[in-house]
């Protein structure tokens, strides 16, 4: 009996601790992984997990969406037809067809035109479609694939930001708070910055509700991460490369120029508030790169003025295209509140929902980011009611909510529920946005 059942045993099959089997083959890719990993430099093997993870789940969600409707009767509703063959010509395969909407294609024109032809179209900022123009003779002249390319690298870029200034802004506990030096200290001074905050802020820009925008091909992942960067320098002291990449802020969306306020306020703040002569000087001294911002937008208005003989060409075809006339923006807000349709509503109270947060959560240390805020939210407002069908996708320039979440999100469990509200939500919108109610957000 004994000499059977030690035959039996040796005729099993080995067991996982007997088999050298698959997981002993794995080891060296996983050790190998591991060590590629660990030669990423930090944050960036996390920016870069976030991205490709986002990038991966929203194109299954939208590929399977997309797909989901493809036999329902009226879909793509009669208003979307134009647009689904243009996304057809960009590309036969959903994945990347599927980031291409209404203004996109304006983009795609803008960076197809000649330079050195008249300009007819001045309703849009310079930046975006220019940057994607050296990109476009490596990708076999696909101007649309290069705007696509242009938001995705800008997107990466914004996450390292978001990490950087979310560790620096929500450093935890005392340490973390701004603290007043005197004169000897320059002000203020800043604690070490917090990497787990600033992770989290990251994962809660990408989670606002129209977060998808960052990855189409439109100008909200540019402008995002040159506002982010302006202010991370800005933090930084880096007064010169705020006035660089403030110039940029500027050619790329209309409101961008006034961002030179907050900045102008963080500069304020590293030196107490102080007024007089002497102060003036310090900040005229220091801060003279702040003139830069605003000169973006006189560069594109000096643009228009020697294609068309009209420095506000720009107004003067937001005007004409879309019926914008510059208004109240309260009046604006409740108008929408009361009189607007329940669409126009739902958007109008995600607007008040950001002031709100933003309001509550941020401390006066963090004077500048709320001024941002009320300047990227109330501005597109001041627009009038054009203004509702594209505010979904304004409000997420306001990257600050992200900050105020991260911080309320401090223990596991807020964490946890908030992000998977967050998630629900956003991919509920960006079902709506590919599906029948593409115009609920342009």
């Amino acid at each position: 009996m004994a000499d059977e059942r030690q035959a039996g045993a040796a005729g099993a099959p080995a067991t996982g601790a007997e088999r050298p089997g698959r997981r002993g083959r794995l080891r060296p890719v996983a050790r190998a992984a591991s060590r590629l990993a660990d030669r990423v430099p930090a944050p960036w093997g996390f920016v870069l997990a976030v991205f490709v993870g986002s990038k991966v789940v929203l194109s299954l969600v939208g590929v399977i969406a997309l797909s989901a409707w493809d036999n329902v009767r009226g879909a793509p509703p009669a208003v979307e037809t134009t647009m689904r063959i243009q996304q057809h010509e960009v590309s036969p395969h959903r994945w990347i067809s599927l980031w291409f909407a209404w203004d996109s294609f304006l983009y795609d024109h803008l960076a197809r035109m000649p330079l050195d032809e008249p300009w007819r179209n001045f309703a849009f900022p310079l930046l975006y479609p220019l940057l994607a123009r050296p990109f476009a003779p490596l990708l076999g002249g696909h101007t649309a694939w290069a705007l696509l390319l242009v938001s995705n690298v800008a997107l990466v870029l914004q996450l390292y930001y978001a990490h950087q200034l979310g560790g620096r802004l929500l450093a935890t506990g005392d340490r973390g708070r701004l603290r007043g030096t005197g004169e000897q200290g320059g002000g203020e001074a800043l604690a070490r910055d917090d990497p787990a905050a600033g992770r989290r802020f990251t994962r809660y820009l990408l989670l606002l509700p129209a977060a998808f925008l960052f990855q189409a091909a439109l100008t909200e992942s540019v402008f995002v991460c040159l506002a982010l960067a302006a202010f991370w320098y800005a933090e930084q002291r880096r007064w010169l490369l705020v006035g660089i990449v403030g110039y940029l802020l500027a050619l790329s969306r209309s409101v961008g120029f006034l961002v030179v306020v907050p900045l102008a306020l963080v500069l304020l703040r590293q030196h107490g508030y102080r007024l007089g002569p002497r102060a003036l000087g310090r900040y005229l001294r220091v801060g003279w790169p702040l003139v830069l911002v605003p000169a973006g937008w006189l560069t594109f208005m000096a643009f228009c003025r020697w294609q068309s003989g009209d420095w506000y060409a720009y107004k003067h075809a937001q005007e004409r295209g879309w019926g914008i006339s510059v208004q109240n923006p309260l009046t604006v807000i409740l108008d929408g509140l009361t009189r607007g349709s329940p669409g126009d509503a739902v958007r109008v109270w995600f607007a008040v929902a950001v002031l709100v947060i933003v309001v509550c959560g941020l401390r006066w240390a963090e004077l500048p980011y709320l001024v941002y805020t009320v300047i990227v939210v109330l501005v597109p407002l001041s627009i009038g009611p054009p203004v509702y069908r594209s505010l979904l996708r304004y409000l997420i320039a306001a990257f600050p909510v992200g900050l105020v979440l991260a911080r309320w999100a401090r223990r596991a469990t807020v964490d946890t529920w908030l992000t998977a509200a967050l998630a629900l939500l956003q991919g509920a919108l960006f079902v709506v946005w590919l599906t029948y109610w593409t115009h609920f957000i342009i």
